[in-house]
């Protein structure tokens, strides 16, 4: 079943059991979707395309929540946390800290990056390998750790 089978799925599902902020982020989600169909691109969208949708939700939310905080409004932050984790439940399952190192390090080997110079070469790599499983600041951060010699 592809995102958007899911997505019209779970909406009917929100609707019937009257659960609003879930029913506001399907209904997000959904008009993500509509809004790539409407692209022009005459083509339904692939595995990494519906990841880098839901991710780029994610992040929104994330910074929301930031700035909410930030501004001491946390009901608005609440709620934008609890639209993230609804967003997230659709994304792979996340890797905790300990295995995006150990699957950094895996690539780093694998590549041969060792030193600083080689960032450039280790980050496309393990954005490739990690998309939808681990934040991206997350593995920036490792990635320069490992190649620091942390």
């Amino acid at each position: 079943m592809n995102l958007k089978e899911k997505i019209d799925r779970d909406l009917k599902d929100s609707m019937r059991s009257g659960d609003k902020i879930r029913l506001q982020t399907v209904r997000s989600i959904r008009a993500l979707i509509l809004e790539f169909e409407k692209s022009g691109k005459n083509r339904e969208m692939t595995h990494e395309e519906e990841i880098q949708l839901l991710t780029s939700a994610s992040k929104k939310r994330k910074e929301a929540m930031e700035q909410y905080i930030n501004a001491n409004r946390l009901d608005l932050s609440d709620k934008e946390e609890a639209e993230l984790k609804i967003i997230q439940s659709y994304l792979p399952e996340q890797l905790n800290e300990e295995q995006v190192k150990e699957e950094i390090k895996r690539i780093a080997l694998e590549i041969g990056a060792s030193v600083k110079e080689d960032f450039p070469k280790l980050m496309p790599a393990a954005i490739k390998a990690l998309k939808g499983k681990a934040d991206g600041k997350l593995i920036k951060t490792i990635v320069e750790l490992t190649l620091s010699g942390n």
